[in-house]
């Protein structure tokens, strides 16, 4: 098998295209078109739309590939079935890529505006951090909560860096730019929370997740208390950027398929409650960020 027959066999296991791009154009999108309004200020051109993506695209493969080294010796062990353990492609392999992408994204940021490469920096100073479980892997991982809570930091930091798309060359960002941070932090909970609510049956000895740590009704109430946080301060952000009202009613109608998930979940935890959950938390967060970065530009103009 050929080089890139393998790599697409690795991107639709392990960096879905067809998940990925659409969700990281919206919340890459989302961000610029958030920092603008919150400051009042016009839509930048069309360039600094390309320089989110491509640093959104680049960050997150990163992500990917630091993960696979981080747990590959839970995957050697547990999860022989995964593209590295299998033998589908080598550490070499994905490492050669996840390297071609630094370039990529330095490039990116210098050619729109060299300031932005500081806040490229700070996400690259943390992942690298996470990378190493922050030289306390075993203390880290016997407090899931703050493992969740220290690696979904790494969410607001990619958001903070991709609103200096926007605010960097205009000078500065809006004080109301936490509340869309935040956001950002909770949904990143609402992924991760939400892609590890499995069935009993699916359930991997050796391999932590949130239905095993907490059971399957608590793991599923705490996911859906992130969603209605996340909520929150989607309203927040809506308020702060004029729509808030609106926000508020459509948010409350998104927020119900969440609510039906869970429950069918609660009730029986089969695989494809479980897989409905994933697809449920990754639908909200492409709600929340297409919502907070394109509604007040659907209702005001550009």
């Amino acid at each position: 098998m050929t080089l890139l027959a393998r790599l697409w066999i690795y991107q639709s296991e392990r960096f879905p295209l067809k998940k990925t791009v659409p969700l990281l154009l919206v919340f890459s999108a989302a961000s610029i078109c958030v920092s603008a309004r919150l400051a009042d200020r016009p839509l930048p051109e069309w360039p600094a739309f390309v320089v989110g993506f491509v640093l959104a695209m680049a960050l997150f493969f990163q992500m990917r590939v630091c993960d696979e080294f981080k747990d590959a010796e839970d995957d050697r062990r547990y999860r022989p079935e995964r593209p590295i353990p299998r033998g589908l492609v080598s550490p070499a392999e994905v490492l050669g890529l996840g390297l071609l992408t630094l370039p990529l994204a330095v490039a990116a940021a210098w050619a729109w505006s060299p300031p932005v490469l500081w806040c490229l920096l700070l996400v690259w100073v943390w992942l690298a951090a996470m990378t190493a479980e922050f030289g306390v892997p075993a203390w880290l991982k016997a407090r899931p909560v703050l493992y969740l809570v220290s690696h979904m930091a790494i969410m607001p930091l990619i958001d903070l860096l991709l609103t200096s798309i926007e605010w960097r060359p205009a000078g500065g960002a809006a004080a109301e730019l936490w509340l869309f941070l935040t956001l950002s932090f909770v949904n990143g909970c609402v992924l991760e929370i939400g892609r590890k609510l499995w069935s009993p049956e699916n359930e991997i000895d050796g391999v932590d997740s949130y239905s095993g740590l907490w059971g399957h009704r608590r793991a599923a109430t705490l996911w859906l208390g992130c969603v209605a946080l996340s909520l929150v301060f989607l309203v927040a952000t809506g308020f702060a950027t004029g729509v808030g009202w609106l926000t508020l009613g459509v948010g409350v109608a998104a927020v119900l398929p969440c609510g039906l998930a869970a429950r069918s979940y609660m009730r029986a935890p089969s695989p494809k409650a479980q897989e409905r959950m994933d697809t449920v938390a990754g639908l909200w967060v492409f709600f929340c960020y297409a919502t907070a970065g394109f509604l007040p530009f659907l209702v005001g103009g550009f």
